[in-house]
């Protein structure tokens, strides 16, 4: 089952669609997220995320101020600073 991946910033939404896998950089450490991730809310850590979309492709964004949250199979970046890299 794919995940439902967004990443936003304050002015925009840069990326979103259906993806295998999130790797995200948390105040905590680095976190994966696959399906059926248990539901999470994190302080995002100043650096790049990265998403695997379903069709192989890696979309990289460069993250600050923000936080992820997974609930379900949806995921949410949200940082005040984004741009995809």
């Amino acid at each position: 089952m794919a995940l439902n991946v967004a990443v936003v910033s304050a002015e925009r939404e840069l990326w979103s669609g259906e993806a295998t896998q999130v790797v995200a950089r948390t105040t905590e450490g680095e976190i994966g997220i696959l399906s059926g991730h248990e539901p999470v809310l994190a302080i995002l850590a100043p650096g790049e995320s990265r998403v695997t979309a379903t069709d192989g492709t890696v979309v990289t964004a460069r993250l600050e101020d923000g936080f992820l949250s997974v609930q379900g199979d949806t995921v949410t970046l949200v940082a005040g600073n984004a741009e995809l890299v």
